[in-house]
C-alpha cells in the first residue's frame, strides 16, 4: 500500500519570527518513503535540522514578516495492516525495565502522576496486569470524554480532563499516559498521521493525531485511547513524554495560523 501524507500550514506574523518545526516522518519509518519528505518553505529561508533528547527530527527558522508557509509531502510504502493487538503482553518489573524507558514513568508538564495515582489504583489496580489492563484503561478515557476541537486547550493536563471530560486526540492520550505511569507502567506521547483508509464514508478532514505507546514485554505498544480501534496507515511523526515535547510547530512570537491542510489518503498503485 502507498500511503500519501503531508501538511500545509501558512502563517501571518508582525514580524520576523523564529520558528521550531517537527514535521518530517520518524527516522524509524525513513526506509519506507519512496521520496524524502523535504520541509519547503515559502518564502525560502535558511533551515537547522538537528535531533531533540528524543531523537526526533527538527527543523528551525526565522519566519519573515508577513505571510509565511510551510509544507511537506511524501509517500509512505505501508504493509496495509491494522495495529496489532497483543492481549498475552506483559507487563515488566520496574527492576527489569531499559534504562531508557525508566523517563516514561515519571510525571511530565501534561501528566500529573501525583495527582492522579490514588485515582488510577482504585479503578485499575485490581484488574490483571499486562495488555488488558492498558486497554480497560484506553476503554474508560474513550468512554469518559467527549471529543471536540472546540474543547481544544492548550492549558489542558490530564487531571483537567479528569475533571472536565471534555478534549481532544492529544488530551485522550495525556489521561490514558497518565494513568499507565501512575501504574508503573512505562508510556510516551506520539503524534503523526493516521489514516481513515478501510472506514465508510464521509471521511473527516485530514488532521495531525495524538495516540501513546506502551511498554510491555520488552518493546513499545501502540495503543490508541481516542479511536479506541485498530487503524492502517499509522505513521510516527515524533514521541516525546507530552505534548510539551513534540509540538508540530513552535513560534517564538505574535502569529496568526491562516491555513491548515493534512493530507493522510492511500495513493493509487504504480502500474
Amino acid at each position: 500500500m502507498r500511503i500519501l501524507v503531508g501538511c500545509e500550514m501558512t502563517y501571518t506574523s508582525p514580524q520576523p519570527t523564529p520558528v521550531i518545526a517537527t514535521l518530517n516522518v520518524h527516522a524509524s519509518r525513513f526506509s519506507d518513503l519512496e521520496r524524502p519528505d523535504y520541509l519547503i518553505t515559502s518564502p525560502a529561508v535558511p533551515l537547522e535540522g538537528y535531533r531533540d533528547s528524543f531523537g526526533n527530527w527538527c527543523q528551525r527558522m526565522t519566519a519573515p514578516a508577513g505571510v509565511f508557509t510551510l509544507k511537506t509531502e511524501t509517500i509512505v510504502r505501508d504493509e496495509g495492516h491494522r495495529d496489532r493487538p497483543e492481549p498475552n503482553a506483559a507487563e515488566t518489573p520496574i527492576a527489569k525495565l531499559p534504562p531508557d524507558s525508566i523517563l516514561f514513568l515519571l510525571g511530565s508538564r501534561y501528566c500529573e502522576t501525583d495527582r492522579l495515582s490514588r485515582i488510577a489504583w482504585d479503578l485499575f489496580g485490581h484488574l490483571p496486569s499486562g495488555w488488558s489492563r492498558v486497554q480497560a484503561i484506553c476503554d474508560y478515557v474513550h468512554d469518559r470524554i467527549t471529543f471536540g476541537y472546540e474543547h481544544a486547550r492548550a492549558t489542558r493536563t490530564a487531571f483537567d480532563v479528569f475533571e472536565e471530560r471534555l478534549g481532544v486526540c492529544r488530551d485522550y492520550a495525556h489521561l490514558a499516559i497518565t494513568f499507565c505511569r501512575c501504574l508503573n507502567i512505562p508510556a510516551r506521547y506520539c503524534n503523526g498521521y493516521v489514516s481513515d483508509i478501510g472506514l465508510p464514508l464521509p471521511h473527516a478532514p485530514g488532521d495531525f493525531a495524538a495516540w501513546m505507546e506502551v511498554y510491555l514485554d520488552g518493546r513499545w505498544h501502540t495503543f490508541d485511547p481516542r479511536n479506541n480501534a485498530s487503524r492502517i496507515g499509522r505513521i510516527l511523526i515524533a514521541y516525546g513524554r507530552d505534548a510539551a515535547d513534540v509540538p508540530l510547530t513552535l513560534t517564538f512570537g505574535a502569529n496568526t495560523l491562516t491555513k491548515f491542510l493534512v493530507t493522510t489518503e492511500e495513493a493509487p498503485d504504480i502500474a
